[in-house]
């Protein structure tokens, strides 16, 4: 395998588990907090959505934070994904032989 290949998988698996551990430490445990009715969690009395106080400042903090994180996950994955299923270039000494192979033959 190839340098590029191996970082380009490193970077697409470190996307992967970002995403995953932060979207349990952010989003996951907010929900289990006011689900749950944890101390310091959301305010039950107002559940409108899967048990969310959609105005809550603790969503209104954690969700765009989640959302760019998330973002960041996915394009360091698309990138990490591109480097491991791109073929290797071929190098400069193969290019010249063929480009002289070439001439020679229409000559």
């Amino acid at each position: 395998m190839a340098k590029d290949k191996v970082i380009g998988a490193i970077v697409m698996i470190v996307g992967i588990l970002i995403a995953i551990v932060y979207t349990l430490g952010s989003i996951v445990d907010l929900y289990m907090e006011g689900f749950m009715g944890v101390p310091g969690g959301i305010d039950l009395t107002s559940r409108w959505f899967f048990g969310l106080d959609i105005l809550s400042w603790e969503l209104m903090v954690v969700l765009p934070m989640w959302l760019l994180v998330i973002l960041i996950s996915i394009i360091a994955i698309w990138i990490g994904y591109s480097m491991l299923t791109t073929p290797a270039p071929v190098p400069l000494e193969e290019l010249e032989e063929e480009l002289a192979a070439e001439e020679e033959a229409e000559d």
